[in-house]
């Protein structure tokens, strides 16, 4: 936008500046030949006047000392001062006419004088040089002038315009925070008032969205917190069983259940809308530690080469171990005992979990399709992270199987 309004300002100043200089400039061509003119008809008219007398000579001794060369043509065909011709405007002017003609290299002006001997015709040439004297520097200063002004015009319209993009790219800025989960983030109302009134507009939206995910979040802690009366009851009636075994293993199936409605509830409550952080390379080192114990036992090969942190990352610690249990454990889970696996965690965030089994069926990142007899939720949850964070899920079907996850650092747009 600073471009465009840049080149439109230049634009009309220049068309503005050409329909007033170009005026102007041919009236000071015009005002220094009418100047010009003026002063060598003044120095024939002054020779005229002496025509007839003695003085004459002297006269035109002392014109020769002008800026204009000057010509007497006397009646018997005598000629003093400057050379010339005897042309045509010589010949005309005798006849008692005042006369101005076209020369080379110049004008030239010509008075007639009676004297009782005839007329006497005085000729004053006028140079091309004389006629233009101080155009050309005074076509020079108006281009300067038309310059500078062009120049203050693009200033003044490049200051006009950041009035408008500056407020603008703070409400890019503060929408980008918006998407990337800081709910926090306000556009402060500066500019002209339409840009104001985006800004203000803009807020009320990002109020509005948080208002609306803090409802949600205590529908799902309420929703949540109801489950706990069905499983009270459920208890009670494998509590209830004669079996003792089967009430033992109904009874650990419902602690598991109750385990993982209170972390819903636990993380519908401790969700708000301030962004999360934590240190991926903690996070991916301790969870690829916990699993190397049953990679052990598996006799598997697992390779690791985590970069050192910190290396921060925009999703919370709890998140992300999730999603570095689901990768490992898809392996675990759909590759032979004995299979070879490596992790690696490079700067930028990218985790990469290769292992040398069979591969992902074309659909693997459809929700609830594995085709592996699983929920098929695992790589899906790993997708919605670091989608979440602001980076992607991508797989690898070739020899073996490649999950490459990548994770973008938090926010820090102020």
């Amino acid at each position: 936008m600073r471009r465009w309004l840049a080149l439109l300002a230049a634009a009309i100043t220049s068309l503005v500046l050409v329909a007033l200089l170009v005026p102007m400039a041919l009236l000071i061509r015009s005002v220094a030949e009418s100047g010009a003119m003026a002063r060598a008809t003044g120095a024939a008219e002054s020779v005229a006047v002496a025509a007839g007398s003695p003085d004459l000579v002297l006269t035109v001794e002392q014109a020769r000392g002008g800026p204009f060369p000057v010509t007497v043509f006397l009646p018997g065909g005598g000629v003093l001062g400057a050379g010339a011709s005897r042309d045509d405007a010589v010949r005309l002017a005798a006849t008692g006419r005042s006369v101005t003609a076209e020369a080379p290299g110049g004008r030239a002006v010509l008075v007639s004088a009676l004297t009782p001997q005839g007329t006497v015709v005085v000729r004053v040439f006028v140079g091309d040089a004389e006629l233009t004297k101080g155009v050309r520097e005074a076509w020079l200063g108006l281009a300067l002038l038309g310059l500078a002004l062009v120049a203050l015009g693009i200033v003044l319209a490049d200051r006009l315009a950041l009035a408008i993009t500056r407020p603008i790219g703070a409400m890019a800025q503060v929408s980008h925070r918006l998407a990337g989960g800081d709910l926090t983030a306000r556009a402060a109302p500066d500019g002209p008032p339409e840009v104001r009134s985006v800004a203000l507009a803009l807020n009320h939206l990002a109020g509005r969205i948080d208002d609306l995910l803090a409802a949600e979040r205590e529908s799902v802690a309420d929703l949540s917190h109801r489950l706990r009366t069905p499983l009270t009851g459920l208890r009670l009636d494998a509590e209830s069983l004669r079996d003792p075994d089967e009430a033992a293993r109904v009874s650990a199936r419902i602690d598991e259940l109750q385990r993982a409605v209170s972390a819903v509830i636990t993380e519908a409550r401790r969700r708000t809308g301030e962004q999360q952080s934590c240190d991926a390379a903690a996070v991916v080192s301790e969870r690829a530690t916990f699993w190397s114990v049953l990679a052990e036992d598996q006799d598997r090969r697992m390779d690791l080469d985590l970069a050192p942190g910190p290396l921060p990352v925009r999703v919370c610690a709890a998140e992300l171990g999730a999603c570095v249990d689901a990768l490992l454990g898809n392996v675990f889970a759909h590759t032979p005992e004995g299979v070879a696996l490596a992790v690696r965690l490079s700067p930028g965030v990218r985790l990469v979990v290769a292992d040398e089994g069979p591969g992902f069926p074309p659909a693997a990142l459809e929700r609830g399709r594995s085709g592996a007899g699983s929920t098929g939720l695992g790589l899906d949850i790993a997708r919605r992270t670091a989608e979440s964070a602001g980076g992607a899920l991508e797989l690898s079907t070739g020899p073996g199987a490649t999950v490459t996850l990548t994770l973008s650092p938090p926010l820090t747009i102020s």
